[in-house]
């Protein structure tokens, strides 16, 4: 088993963490806890070679697909199709945290095109 893991987050207001599987789970398929802080929001992007999955834990979370924007409480989710365009935002006033599955042939973080980046990060 992997050890849990704290990957830097590119800002103070967002975090990651990976959790715990095996190698061989890990070949077509990613697992993370996302939090998001008080009013903050990841990039717009969509991903050439994943879909995603993403399970709220603790929160509401405003997710944007294409054009379409709904709101998700605990135990709800929702899925992300390969070449989607999509954001995770958390307009509360306490953290938003999310569990979100990778499902695809390639995981890298440089399968990440971003339309609209609050970081100022370049594709």
């Amino acid at each position: 088993m992997k050890e849990l893991k704290l990957i830097p987050p590119t800002d103070p207001r967002v975090q990651t963490a990976i959790a715990p599987f095996t190698d061989d789970m890990l070949k077509e398929h990613d697992f993370k806890e996302i939090m998001v802080n008080p009013s903050s929001s990841l990039s717009l992007q969509k991903h050439k070679y994943r879909s995603e999955h993403w399970i709220v834990i603790k929160g509401i979370a405003k997710v944007q697909i294409n054009e379409n924007k709904i709101s998700l409480t605990e135990n709800q989710s929702t899925y992300i199709p390969l070449n989607t365009k999509h954001r995770l935002s958390n307009e509360e006033d306490t953290p938003l945290i999310v569990i979100e599955v990778q499902c695809g042939t390639y995981l890298g973080e440089d399968d990440i095109y971003r339309y609209d980046d609050n970081y100022g990060r370049k594709n």
